[in-house]
């Protein structure tokens, strides 16, 4: 699949991540197939995040704002993208090297189809000292899993699922991902490791730990959707 038919905007939120950032953005701008643009929201970072992301120049579009929460920097991220489709990734995170070609080929079988969907693999930061390691379960092999790191999304999809929400601390990609299967989003599922999710010791479920009630109401919400009939 040629760059023209297929250009990509890699969108990447942060706050307070300045010690993976660099790894992350790395990961982007070295994918196998080139993105059209990277983009950062600095969401409100007390930390060297905004430097970090300005120290890559013109190959990153930097936008600060002041701190709103992961849904409200998703938006901003797919407001300012230019191009159809969307890769997300977070900033303690990082891809492998053939992610987005990956994902562009699983769609060359559903050209029509409205996302691709990978496999995660977790690890353990390896800078952690052992006490901190020891405290993080790490799941073993790739997993399935409505993760944004791990899908490749068309931005028109957007306006009928409709924007994340701003309410979740946690939570918000799985919240849009269950809205958008219930509003009839196509998704190419395949079965590669497209994302390398990272565990330390500030993760947004570790540093947010009253926030896994935002899990929880958004299952309970979709149930709720489900069984009424609801949009």
């Amino acid at each position: 699949m040629s760059g023209g038919a297929r250009r990509i905007s890699v969108l990447v939120p942060v706050f307070d991540a300045e010690k993976y950032l660099g790894e992350a953005l790395d990961s982007a701008l070295s994918q196998s197939f080139s993105p059209a643009e990277v983009v950062v929201v600095d969401d409100g970072s007390q930390d060297g995040s905004l430097r970090v992301a300005s120290s890559f120049g013109e190959r990153v579009r930097v936008i600060r704002q002041a701190h709103a929460g992961i849904g409200a920097a998703r938006n901003r991220l797919v407001a300012e993208a230019t191009e159809e489709w969307l890769a997300f990734l977070d900033a303690d995170d990082r891809w492998t090297p053939t992610a987005l070609a990956t994902h562009l080929k699983a769609l060359e079988a559903r050209p029509h189809a409205d996302a691709a969907l990978g496999r995660v693999v977790q690890f353990v930061s390896p800078e952690l000292p052992e006490a901190a390691r020891s405290l993080l379960a790490c799941p073993e092999g790739p997993m399935p899993g409505a993760h944004p790191g791990a899908s490749l999304l068309r931005k028109s999809a957007f306006s009928r699922v409709g924007p994340f929400r701003v309410d979740l601390r946690v939570g918000e990609f799985v919240d849009w991902w269950m809205r958008g299967l219930e509003a009839g989003l196509d998704a190419a599922s395949h079965d590669a490791v497209v994302l390398e999710r990272r565990l330390h010791e500030t993760n947004t479920g570790r540093r947010e730990k009253a926030a896994v009630t935002d899990y929880l109401k958004v299952v309970r919400q979709a149930l709720a959707r489900r069984r009424s009939g609801a949009p």
